[in-house]
């Protein structure tokens, strides 16, 4: 075997847990390779794995470019007259496409400026740390490895209930792709894909119908947070319908008709485009050889236990084709973690502190447990909230909806959970990682000092709240 087809670690996936570890594990002097299938539009390798490509960047150009385009119409609150203002829907999809290219250009940069070998193409987990890389002409070639990272991502779920064809019916990818915005669009799903698309098309004009074949709204949220949330963004046009399973959907001149039943039987609605938006899948399929000796469970997941190590030696796995949330920062996190192991370190994911965020308007975020797990379990808590709608910095920019909220324990006054929905939730959120990293009290928060007038301020509230010294709110008697 060539020595240039031998490495202490090779990374197959270039999405953030593996772009991460393969940078990484370089910086710590490891020779690395990083093999990865992935073609942009343009049909040429792309880093970045679904997030940069298809996920979290485009759809953020999109959210983000749509909000400001709804918010045209509070301008006048804040004494700014607008005439004849439009959108162009090609040039903002340019834009959203330039945004990808540049991000994915720069994980290229990085891997030539820490040394990462990149080999685009396909790549299968044989015995013995062995990897069979494929190149996109076909031809194969075989890797040797001391340490191997498989970090392949994940892919949008199917539904036999509705068929994505790419043309009426279509995915989370697709979605991000209309050349023209739908008079009526139907999404499968209220989950955070879901609402995040249907905000981007509502804003732009859809009439959006989201079916949840659920009865509750985000039932990982906070309750409290999740019931605002769907009284706002119900008030901003979505049509959100729980309780609605999909049966069938069929493409018909131009349309998809769908079927769905609820509480009341059949019904049937007509929509010109159909977002299947029901959460996503681990990509596993030919990754491993049949004697590679990698566990895999029922739903495709690799089994590994807290170091992301799988029952081979020198075989790791991480992001989202392992336990835990589908998330970007929790992949890299993973991915980080174990190059430092690789190379005789010791640290750890706190899986405890795993920011989550949906990102609409106003966003959701929230970290550790929720008032409705710790209680169901048991735990004796307490906890604050605070409104923004009392926050002058919100009210000051007209962008005052939601609230801040803390969980804590009853006795130690230990942070264990932190729920906010509101402006710049997803920014918000990293002060409480922060707080609950260092195992902090509602107390320390409530002796920080924040800036005035900001909307962090509203989370210096809430903790005070759960003690009961907030100050610009009434608090609760103690019971």
């Amino acid at each position: 075997m060539s020595d240039a087809l031998s490495y202490e670690v090779v990374v197959i996936g270039a999405g953030p847990a593996g772009y991460a570890s393969a940078i990484r594990a370089t910086q710590l002097g490891l020779k690395t390779a990083c093999i990865d299938r992935t073609l942009g539009k343009d049909g040429e390798p792309s880093l970045g794995g679904t997030c940069l490509n298809w996920g979290c960047i485009p759809s953020k150009a999109l959210l983000d470019a749509s909000q400001k385009y709804a918010e045209i119409e509070g301008l006048e609150t804040l004494g700014i007259e607008t005439k004849e203002v439009g959108f162009d829907l090609p040039k903002m999809m340019a834009r959203k496409d330039a945004v990808v290219t540049q991000l994915t250009g720069g994980i290229s940069s990085l891997f030539e400026a820490n040394g990462v070998d990149f080999y685009p193409g396909s790549a299968r987990l044989l015995s013995g740390r062995r990897v069979a890389w494929t190149d996109h002409e076909g031809s194969t070639n075989e890797m040797k490895a001391e340490h191997i990272i498989l970090a392949p991502g994940s892919v949008p779920m199917d539904i036999d209930a509705a068929p994505v064809s790419n043309e009426e019916i279509v995915d989370s990818t697709g979605a991000l792709e209309f050349d023209i915005v739908p008079t009526r669009l139907g999404i499968i799903g209220a989950g955070v894909i879901g609402l995040e698309l249907g905000s981007v098309w509502s804003r732009l004009g859809s009439q959006v119908i989201v079916l949840e074949a659920l009865d509750s709204f985000l039932p990982m949220v906070d309750t409290r947070i999740a019931r605002e949330a769907l009284r706002e963004l119900r008030k901003q046009g979505l049509d959100i319908r729980l309780g609605a399973r999909v049966v069938a959907a069929a493409e018909a001149n131009g349309s998809v008709d769908v079927t769905y039943q609820d509480d009341a039987g059949d019904q049937r609605i007509s929509v010109d485009k159909l977002i299947v938006a029901v959460g996503r899948r681990p990509c596993t399929e030919s990754l491993l050889a049949p004697d590679s000796g990698v566990t895999v469970d029922e739903r495709g997941f690799l089994y590994v236990n807290d170091l992301c190590e799988t029952g081979v030696p020198g075989v790791f796995a991480v992001g989202d084709v392992v336990r835990g949330p589908m998330l970007a920062h929790k992949g890299t996190e993973e991915g980080v973690m174990v190059a430092e192991r690789i190379a005789g370190f010791k640290p750890l994911v706190n899986y405890e502190t795993v920011p989550n965020v949906i990102y609409t308007h106003p966003e959701v975020a929230w970290v550790g447990r929720t008032e409705q797990e710790l209680t169901a379990e048991g735990e004796a808590i307490k906890t604050g909230s605070f409104s923004f709608g009392a926050n002058g910095r919100a009210i000051a920019a007209n962008d005052a909806e939601g609230m801040v909220k803390i969980v804590a324990d009853a006795e130690s006054d230990q942070i264990l959970g932190v729920h906010v929905f509101g402006p710049q939730a997803s920014e918000l959120i990293a002060q409480a990682v922060i707080a609950m990293e260092f195992s902090a009290s509602a107390e320390d928060l409530g002796l920080t000092m924040f800036a005035h007038p900001t909307l962090s301020e509203a989370v210096h509230e809430a903790a005070l709240a759960a003690g009961g010294r907030a100050i610009h709110v009434v608090n609760r008697k103690k019971k």
